[in-house]
């Protein structure tokens, strides 16, 4: 690819913002403010900080081993081994993402039954909507990949022109007079950290795309950090704005907010400009995560990490297994009613959990090769030796241990994650010692890890076990 065909760093930040922006990001963003106002900011800014930890982390793994489709998945198994390459991966993007998936498609159907009233189910939407995907998916056809920068830069321009009229009170609607903090308690703000970093999830994956960026030690890093902070700074807006023009307890209640604060502003104006963004984010997400994780089950089926089953394609050459499996999930998560406040919430924080635990073996892997490989030559390295992924690490455990006020739902988040672990480890421990046939936990050379990336890696494997 020739440099000028590379992208520079507008281009990168646009992909980590439009990755990290959805529609379930406002639900949180709606709860967090709503339970304790502005000082929700507080909370934001802890998380915000927490996973630019990460995303330098995982931008020095990137710069050790560029161009890897499997990302985590590849960097674990050279530090930990292929037990923890499992759990992590599984746990930490497939479970994590069909979660988040599935919260995005129900965001979608309340915002549908909030617009049109037309007494149709709420998750009755969403089953239609993956159907619409799954089929597009299965055609091997992104159909909204010519929209995507169109949608993203729409997304963003809504909500920071809405916070922008709610914070002036230039809005056609009436303003509220409310305090504009509920709660200054440390307490109250460190419970709601863990809500926060939802709504900086997803700038990693930018790193697929590094080997077509120009200049990419300087411009994924500085991309990623960007992206985190120009989100962080567009949600600052509109919780401002929010102040102005939602009751905090009403905006805690709502199952979708953005229509709520859309609707205060500007009427019924606004609230049909909202549902417009709502559609294009969701269809934009996850059509991406339907997608996406496919891609991701197949590449870990060539390197041996899950059934080769998933490997299989269709004629469109789409892996179908794998869009089936993850759709398929997704669909049974919204017919089975999820559409209320409470169960959006608690399934956002379930898959928080997944992720923070896959950012803490991120930021491991760096201090493992930091050890082991001191000298390898890395284009990007994070700066102050280990203090950042350090920081990383104890910023997400911080992150876990406060995810919910609540000591009950606490304990049921923490019961089902431990339940699902638990049967990841299982099947990892049965999978790696039935069908990869080597240790649970001894790591893997780099470079035969990065071998396994060639197409020709697993033919040449076989005929090296056959003795040919």
């Amino acid at each position: 690819m020739s440099d000028e065909k590379k992208l520079g760093l507008p281009s990168v930040i646009a992909t980590g913002v439009g990755l990290i922006v959805a529609t379930s990001c406002l639900m949180s963003l709606g709860q967090g403010a709503g339970a304790i106002g502005t000082s929700f900011i507080i909370a934001m800014g802890i998380a915000c900080v927490i996973n630019i930890f990460t995303a330098l982390s995982l931008a020095e793994l990137n710069a050790l081993m560029p161009n890897l489709t499997g990302g985590l998945a590849q960097y674990t198994l050279a530090c930990m081994g292929p037990f923890a390459a499992i759990v992590s991966m599984v746990g930490g993007y497939l479970v994590c993402n069909t979660i988040c998936g599935s919260v995005e498609c129900a965001m979608f159907g309340n915002a549908m039954n909030s617009v049109f009233h037309t007494g149709i189910p709420s998750n009755v939407y969403c089953v239609i909507l993956l159907i619409i995907l799954i089929i597009a998916n299965l055609n091997g056809v992104d159909m909204f990949a010519k929209i995507q920068n169109i949608v993203v830069y729409g997304l963003i321009f809504s909500l920071v022109l809405m916070g922008i009229i709610g914070i002036t009170g230039i809005g056609t609607g009436t303003i509220v007079e409310q305090p504009y903090v509920l709660s200054w308690d440390f307490k109250d703000v460190f419970s709601l950290v863990g809500l926060a970093f939802f709504l900086f999830l997803g700038c990693e994956f930018v790193i697929p795309i590094s080997k077509d960026v120009k200049n990419a030690r300087r411009n994924i890093p500085l991309g990623m950090v960007l992206s985190l902070l120009i989100v962080c700074g567009m949600e600052v807006i509109v919780v401002f704005g929010m102040h102005n023009y939602t009751e905090w307890q009403t905006l805690a209640a709502d199952t979708s907010p953005h229509i709520l604060y859309g609707t205060s502003i500007l009427g019924k104006a606004g609230m049909a400009w909202m549902a417009l963004v709502s559609v294009f984010a969701v269809i934009s997400t996850v059509n991406s995560v339907i997608s996406s994780l496919s891609y991701i089950c197949a590449g870990m089926a060539k390197i041996n990490l899950l059934p080769q089953i998933f490997q299989k394609r269709n004629k469109k050459n789409a892996p179908y297994v794998g869009i089936l499996t993850i759709g398929g999930v997704m669909i049974f998560i919204n017919a089975t009613g999820l559409s209320t406040t409470d169960s959006l919430s608690f399934l956002i924080l379930i898959g928080c959990v997944f992720w923070m635990v896959a950012y803490i073996i991120s930021n491991i892997n760096v201090l493992i090769l930091r050890h082991r490989l001191p000298k390898a030559p890395r284009t990007f390295k994070v700066p102050l030796g280990p203090v950042f992924p350090i920081l990383g690490v104890l910023g997400n455990l911080f992150m876990i241990i406060n995810i919910d006020s609540n000591p009950q739902v606490q304990s049921r988040i923490y019961l089902i994650c431990i339940l699902i672990f638990a049967a990841l480890s299982v099947y990892a421990f049965i999978w790696i010692k039935k069908v990869m046939k080597i240790k649970p936990f001894k790591s893997i050379p780099m470079p035969k890890v990065m071998a396994m990336e060639n197409e020709m890696y697993p033919i040449t494997h076989q005929k090296i076990k056959m003795g040919k």
